[in-house]
């Protein structure tokens, strides 16, 4: 058979099969790290100059000849003060004390080092000032974990950034903090170093040091401890102020605390399983005691002269130094002996007022208590009455009134204040204000709760004839304002409270329309401020910035504007509550201004709310007592809405605005009166059906008895088929 001839073709298609050609491989690398020339040439810039900084960093960075003086005050000023924090201007002063006993290695249990050395490094004898390999393992522990249950940093890192270092955070700092790490492992032994380190952490109580911590939690020695009580002081470590297992009985803090120092103190134990120190057997009997061996810790006043506490600035102050150490990545030891100058959003003269509205009005022995949140247009907390007596005797004392879970407490519910959310989805959906209902004494709709008729009634089981939207809420109609929730949708309500500010659980069922969740008064202002916003949805804040004693800034708000409602939207909605107080249930919150708001009052007169606003600061008030019970004869009436918390709300108010632009709340346009939706004008029910002791079921066939998937509500009755919910306005 004739060979076939080999074709230019071919031979290119061979060489691409992998058959060798003259020259190929050369000249493909070649052109390859050509076409790469100039990202190679970037890469090797860039390396060069982080290798001349890191060596300029470990050979210039001195290492301090001794320990500095840990301890400085760290003080809070009102939002008058704009710089130069200090004793003087301040309005509260916080210092973790004087207590530091330092001890040698050799006092040291072994024990407590095991113990130490499993919860923060577990490799501190084997790797070196920096375990890039540590760093590695922290980072996939804390996305596995979904959470920052792990640090990367090594003792001797730690040890340096506490001693050394400023807390700015900044790559420079960090980069100081390793250079620094490696030369304190040059000139000290490892022992020097655990035993510098143990004797200079922050472990609460104002205790530096294990010597000190030992004896301020169990009044013991550190040679003496045992094993579960090394593990409690090694769990500390992280963040000791929300893990103190002994607080006082009317701390509201109490349990949460001991709940999270049983989950610290068994980590480092099942550390201590993982590393070899104890045995299984260990661990199941320790990891279930109790802390009658910790002291109860003594419920002193750490905040110094507190400017007016009278006005209830102390729990401005805690509520401040707990978001310092939560949600603004502070430590414990930075709060509390730091140095820091906190300069909060606080208005004293707001403060006064909004103390002076509550105790004028809430005077007599035996009244409710009374909490309120003031936020300005840019999400700064003007005022906050968390309570009046942070210092006293009673089992609430200590509890913030304000932030609800937060400040030990569980929120309330907000009653018929909660509608505003309800209002605001339908608007956003495009049914029109006109959107009319009927608006008989009491209603049940079948299957609307979770497969369960739902009966709902008004207040005083008025009937009220047929309503459109803006009558509806200027009366607080809830059995219209149950069709509406059926028409919008359970979910559609509670994801747009989310993000309009709302941060506690929400229970997305129909009866969450009339206020049956928990919220707190600082969340309900954040979520009315996004109307008077138009729209825009601002974090409140309480801190503007945080600089160390030297001035340089640890922390800076910048408030985030988040688009959430249209602004047509949240102004028609804020038209609309403008009603409510010209002339519907809150008349008696009118001030020289025009204002807005919404009144609320939840079942037996436990809970009674109004929260308004102007264009330019949004304020919710609530008035209870905190064990819940009933305000059915307060000054010689039951509290509703549009009573006590709409005075308060108006006493305050008409101070805190003088000065404030005044803003018109102008007619929406008829486009939203109309809506959008397919229908905008339908009645449930004919007028002729409803009396003012009319009751009236809706058909299983009417569009807005859709059943909701969501749970009941906890609130309402199970004891039959039918769930029932009355609200007052």
């Amino acid at each position: 058979m004739a060979k076939k001839q080999a074709t230019p073709g071919s031979k290119r298609r061979a060489t691409r099969a992998g058959e060798k050609g003259p020259g190929r491989n050369p000249i493909g690398r070649r052109s390859r790290l050509w076409r790469a020339r100039r990202p190679l040439f970037g890469l090797a810039i860039i390396g060069i100059f982080v290798i001349t900084g890191a060596a300029y960093l470990f050979t210039q960075v001195p290492l301090p000849d001794k320990d500095p003086q840990l301890l400085q005050t760290s003080f809070f000023c009102a939002s008058e003060v704009t710089a130069g924090c200090a004793e003087s201007n301040s309005i509260a002063q916080l210092s973790g004390g004087v207590d530091r006993i330092n001890v040698n290695y050799e006092d040291l249990p072994p024990t407590l080092i095991q113990a130490v050395l499993a919860a923060e490094d577990r490799t501190f004898y084997d790797h070196g000032a920096v375990d890039p390999a540590g760093i590695v393992r922290a980072l996939w522990t804390n996305f596995r974990d979904g959470g920052v249950s792990q640090g990367g940093s090594t003792i001797t890192q730690q040890y340096v950034k506490n001693v050394y270092l400023t807390q700015e955070r900044t790559v420079t700092r960090k980069i100081k903090e390793a250079a620094l790490a490696v030369k304190v492992e040059r000139e000290l032994s490892k022992q020097e170093i655990l035993t510098r380190y143990l004797n200079t952490i922050y472990f609460g109580r104002g205790a530096y040091g294990v010597e000190a911590a030992s004896l301020a939690y169990f009044k013991k020695n550190v040679q003496e401890l045992t094993l579960p009580e090394c593990a409690y002081l090694a769990g500390l470590i992280r963040a000791p102020e929300t893990a103190d297992a002994q607080l006082p009985p009317n701390d509201p803090k109490a349990s949460s605390n001991r709940a999270t120092a049983l989950q610290r103190r068994n980590s480092v134990l099942k550390a201590m399983v993982v590393t070899g120190a104890i045995s299984q057997e260990q661990f199941d009997a320790t990891s279930q005691l109790g802390w009658d061996n910790v002291v109860v810790r003594s419920s002193r006043n750490n905040f110094g002269r507190v400017a007016n506490p009278e006005w209830g600035t102390e729990y401005f102050v805690d509520y401040v130094r707990q978001w310092l150490v939560t949600k603004g990545g502070f430590t414990d030891a930075q709060v509390y002996g730091g140095g820091l100058r906190v300069y909060t959003t606080l208005d004293l003269d707001d403060q006064q007022a909004a103390a002076d509205a509550v105790t004028s009005t809430l005077d007599l022995p035996g009244d409710p208590a009374s909490s309120l949140v003031s936020i300005d247009d840019g999400g700064a907390v003007r005022a906050m009455i968390g309570g009046l007596d942070f210092n006293g005797k009673g089992p609430y004392s200590k509890l913030n009134l304000a932030v609800g879970t937060e400040g030990g407490g569980a929120g309330r519910q907000a009653g018929s204040a909660f509608k505003m959310f309800t209002l605001a989805e339908a608007l956003n959906q495009g049914i029109g204000l006109s959107k009319s209902y009927n608006s008989p004494a009491r209603l049940t709709i079948p299957k609307a709760d979770a497969g369960k008729d739902w009966s709902v009634g008004n207040y005083a089981d008025a009937g009220l004839g047929t309503l459109d939207l803006v009558s509806a809420t200027m009366r607080s109609s809830n059995t219209a304002f149950a069709q509406l929730m059926i028409d919008v949708g359970p979910e559609n309500v509670a994801a747009l409270a989310r993000q309009m500010g709302i941060s506690s659980d929400l229970k997305a069922v129909p009866s969450l329309t009339l206020g049956t969740s928990e919220v707190s008064v600082l969340d309900m202002a954040s979520g009315y401020s996004t109307i008077a916003d138009d729209g825009e949805h601002i974090a409140p804040s309480v801190v503007t910035k945080v600089t160390d004693a030297k001035g340089t800034v640890l922390y800076e708000n910048k408030p985030v504007r988040k688009r959430v409602l249209e602004p047509d939207v949240a102004k028609s909605v804020g038209w609309t509550l403008n009603q409510v107080v010209e002339g519907g249930t809150a008349t008696g919150a009118k001030i020289s201004q025009p204002a807005a708001g919404k009144t609320g009052t939840t079942e037996n007169y436990r809970d009674a709310w109004f929260v308004g606003f102007t264009c330019k600061l949004t304020t919710a008030v609530w008035v209870g007592h905190p064990d819940g019970s009933f305000m059915k004869s307060v000054h010689g009436i039951s509290v509703t809405g549009g009573s006590l918390p709409s005075t308060i709300w108006q006493k305050y108010m008409t101070r805190a605005t003088q000065g404030l632009a005044s803003c018109p709340f102008t007619r929406p346009a008829d486009q939203y009166f109309r809506g959008t939706a397919t229908s905008s004008s339908t009645t449930l029910f004919d007028s002729s059906s409803t009396s003012s002791t009319s009751s009236t079921s809706l058909p299983t066939s009417s569009s807005s008895s859709s059943s909701s998937s969501s749970t009941s509500s906890s609130t309402s009755s199970s004891t039959s088929s039918t769930t029932s919910t009355t609200r007052k306005p």
